[in-house]
């Protein structure tokens, strides 16, 4: 696609993007639209003084008119007029200003707001192999500082372009009709600054988009950093990290800087560009009013109309170059939307209540990189509330075949069905309500204990939450925090022990209630006697429930009923129950 039209297609997505807000943006034009008859009066009181005050003409019939019978002569009263409507017209302007500031502000933030809003829920449904490719840093650095771009095209880009070639119109025609020679030399400069815009437009995207690709590099790396301090500080690192941060720093400077002068040389040429039509319009205006084509009010108010004209030019110039960085913004934001996630819920998928729990796998195969199969026809067959433990080395497959049983990813090859029916077949939202997952590294949100109990269910009455930590063990350890339920974990739970944070993820899983259970390493990391705490309350929590126990140690999954062995994504079958599906070859 050509640089033109590629332009023109995020232009358009940009302006479906905003209509919802046509309304708002309508009346933003509007209001722009009324500020150019306004300029044309702002002059108008300047040339009353200096004709009608300070020289010999008549004052204009609708000012004299308003003026006492016999007064208008009198150059007192007449220059208390003219001040008068000078004040007049500076109050209009104000309010009108104070009205388009209000809603422009309103409707850019609105339009920010649901961009952002639509970024987010997009990018919670893209794959894990999308973010885990890109990191998350990229996606945030998109939503949070690409998504204004609705903004900057749309309110403080399309509405000024628009007023500003209404206004630009409107001066133009009234200089022409003072005198027209004046307005062809001042229409000269238009073919030459669309000539520079046309040659420094590229290039301005360009470069906007590599300073956008720089920051989030420095993003993702702050990120890294202090997500890994501990790490950080353990061996010592301190200033390797921060001498990679000043390095990647230093490329966006230096990306920076390319920009600045790209913007520089614009902003300069375009600024000769005006000069030169303003001396060449001074130059021919004074041998005008030598000649008495002009009178000296008619060159000054020509003069202040054409330095209006070339705002406008001016502005519409900036606005195209500014636009380039807005839409560099726009294609990395639209290219986060074009992003289709791997696994998607079929048209005509059914709803599912709660399920009894039975699991099948029938040949399933899967692979993160082509070529490269993490596990190969796998199958085997789980009845209803049975506890099923997997074993195996460290990249045997393990976590892969419970993130194909919650729809994380489809496998490439081969059948998933829980109850009989295919995982495919079944709504999303339905089939990941039948899982409560406890993880070897717990997540806990940056958010009071009670609110993260309930994040399985946030409906859920106190009662019902305190049920839940008291089936975990953890309700006494709560009630001696000083703010009990209402105590701030801090991020990623960092103000809980390992262990307090594990028996908060096992209240969430009492809490769910759901019909299947996925136990990953849930006491690798804590002491022996926290382990026998959780341990008790687990036992508990999987009464009832399909129960999928992955562990390294074999002596955790002592009690399963159906134990697999994976080996290089291989299954290697010890149990006590059938592992082949039933009819399966």
């Amino acid at each position: 696609m050509n640089a033109p039209r590629a332009t023109r297609s995020v232009f358009l997505r940009v302006l479906r993007e905003a209509r919802p807000y046509r309304w708002h943006i309508a009346g933003l034009l509007s209001l722009g639209l009324l500020a150019a008859p306004l300029g044309l009066l702002a002059a108008v009181p300047l040339k009353i003084a200096v004709d009608s005050v300070l020289g010999s003409y008549p004052l204009p019939r609708a000012l004299a008119t308003l003026l006492p019978e016999g007064t208008e002569r009198v150059s007192a009263v007449a220059l208390a007029a003219v001040a008068g409507l000078l004040v007049l017209i500076a109050v209009t302007v104000q309010a009108l200003n104070f009205a388009s500031a209000l809603l422009r502000t309103y409707t850019g933030e609105k339009l920010v707001l649901a961009f952002r809003a639509r970024l987010f829920r997009h990018s919670q449904r893209l794959s894990l192999a999308y973010h885990d490719t890109r990191g998350a840093a990229d996606s945030a650095y998109r939503i949070q500082w690409d998504a204004p771009c609705v903004q900057w095209i749309i309110v403080d880009g399309l509405v000024p372009l628009v007023s500003a070639a209404c206004t630009l119109a409107l001066m133009f025609a009234v200089v022409v009709r003072l005198d027209w020679q004046l307005a062809i030399v001042a229409a000269a400069v238009c073919p030459l600054l669309f000539a520079i815009t046309r040659h420094f437009r590229r290039r301005l995207r360009e470069r906007s988009h590599e300073v956008k690709e720089r920051d989030s590099s420095v993003l993702s790396l702050v990120q890294e950093v202090l997500a890994g301090l501990r790490v950080v500080k353990a061996f010592g690192q301190e200033d390797r990290e921060s001498g990679r941060f000043v390095g990647r720093a230093q490329d966006g400077l230096r990306a920076r800087l390319r920009l600045a002068v790209i913007e520089s040389a614009f902003a300069a040429l375009v600024a000769l560009t005006f000069a030169t039509g303003m001396g060449a319009v001074l130059f021919v205006g004074v041998r005008h009013v030598q000649a008495g084509t002009l009178t000296l009010g008619e060159l000054l108010l020509i003069v202040t109309y054409l330095v209006q004209v070339y705002a406008p030019l001016e502005t519409i110039s900036k606005k195209v170059g500014d636009l380039q960085a807005s839409l560099a913004s726009a294609e990395r934001a639209f290219a986060v939307l074009d992003e289709e996630p791997e696994v998607v819920e079929r048209a005509d998928a059914r709803p599912l209540e709660r399920a009894t729990g039975a699991i099948e796998f029938a040949g399933v195969s899967f692979e993160y990189t082509k070529g490269r199969s993490v596990l190969d026809g796998i199958s085997f067959l789980v009845p209803a509330g049975s506890r099923v433990g997997i074993a195996g080395t460290t990249g045997a497959g393990k976590t892969t075949l419970i993130s194909l049983l919650t729809r994380l990813y489809d496998p490439i090859a081969g059948r998933i069905a829980l109850d009989g029916t295919d995982l495919r077949d079944i709504r999303l939202a339905d089939l990941r309500n039948q899982f409560a997952i406890v993880l070897q590294e717990p997540v806990l949100f940056s958010a009071s204990i009670s609110e993260n109990i309930a994040y399985a269910r946030p409906e859920a009455t106190t009662e019902e939450i305190i049920a839940a930590a008291k089936a975990a063990n953890i309700h006494d350890v709560i009630m001696q925090l000083p703010r009990g339920y209402d105590t701030q974990v801090g991020e990623r739970g960092m103000q809980l022990s390992g262990g307090e944070r594990q028996r908060v993820s096992l209240a969430r899983a009492f809490l769910k209630d759901a019909p299947l259970l996925i136990l990953d390493e849930p006491t690798s990391s804590v002491d022996v006697a926290t382990e026998s705490a959780i341990l008790e309350a687990l036992d508990r929590l999987m009464r009832g429930r399909t129960t999928f126990i992955i562990a390294h140690r074999l002596g955790t999954l002592e009690g399963c009923d159906v134990r697999l062995r994976l080996e290089r994504g291989r299954l290697v079958r010890e149990s006590t129950l059938q592992l082949e599906p039933q009819g399966a070859t």
